[in-house]
């Protein structure tokens, strides 16, 4: 299986490494503006070529004193230093998530199944803030906080002026776990009606009853990408997956195949959330 920054090596990469790669990216921009190679910013800053590529791959922190001096030489007006100040210590999305994300806003079609929680693009804000404060272990404020603002923030591409053509297939039931209480859980299942009504997006969900169940291995997402690429997201307890083989998407894109044949139809669907409504 082929991933774009998976398991493979994120152990041995710090919590921040996104953060970093993105300070060394507009360090390289910066750079390239101003007219200087690697090798002629290093000797300016009487510093190793390698110290200057290792900080713009995200491969090595940029330091505070560092930042001030190429702030200076470059006339960045302390962007550099606020950079510096304002870097996490954990990444708010992993790199290989935040790739996902990238193909995701961008995506002319998007296929989602779910097992465990409603796909993001569907939740509330309470129900994706009450989802993630059931981690383990917890999740602190500010990092709770963060990561909804972040999940809700991706909800933007249901907007677009082209949004693209989605489909969910979701285990029914999801839709009966109370996580958050009873309150929260009415205004995701009229979230839930809303979005069955969208144009270009159909919500399925795969009754507690069917005898088949071709997504009993877990989560997934599909996308195509603008230039027809078709690449896939998997989740696990442990970590996740960005998949581009095209032999493992192919077989991804067979069992959401099988998945939708299996659900119940997009009609059937707001039939069950018309009747589970009625009951809360």
């Amino acid at each position: 299986m082929s991933h774009g920054n998976g398991n493979r090596s994120r152990n041995s990469r710090k919590k921040n490494y996104s953060a970093m790669r993105m300070l060394g990216k507009q360090l390289q921009a910066a750079r390239k503006a101003a007219g200087y190679t690697q090798r002629t910013l290093a000797e300016a800053l009487l510093l190793d070529e390698e110290t200057i590529a290792s900080i713009e791959q995200g491969r090595r922190a940029l330091m505070y004193d560092l930042a001030e001096q190429i702030d200076q030489l470059l006339d960045l007006k302390g962007m550099l230093v606020a950079g510096v100040e304002e870097l996490p210590e954990i990444d708010q999305f992993p790199l290989f998530a935040e790739e996902y994300m990238d193909h995701e806003r961008e995506a002319i079609s998007l296929s989602w199944y779910d097992n465990a929680v409603l796909p993001g693009l569907l939740q509330t804000e309470a129900y994706a803030y009450a989802v993630m404060s059931e981690h383990v272990p917890a999740y602190d404020e500010d990092n709770l906080q963060a990561m909804t603002a972040g999940r809700i923030k991706r909800q933007e591409i249901l907007q677009r002026k082209c949004p693209p053509t989605m489909s969910f297939v979701v285990w029914e039931p999801v839709l009966h776990i109370g996580v958050g209480g009873p309150e929260i859980r009415h205004d995701q299942l009229l979230r839930l009606r809303e979005c069955a009504e969208l144009p270009g997006l159909a919500l399925q969900f795969l009754p507690t009853d069917s005898l088949s169940h071709a997504g009993l291995a877990g989560p997934f997402t599909l996308l195509e990408t603008p230039d027809h690429q078709h690449v896939a997201y998997t989740e696990s307890q442990r970590g996740s997956q960005w998949v581009s083989d095209p032999d493992e998407v192919s077989i991804l894109a067979r069992k959401y195949a099988m998945l939708r044949s299996q659900a119940l139809s997009p009609r059937e669907s707001r039939g069950l959330l018309d009747r589970l409504l009625g009951d809360v």
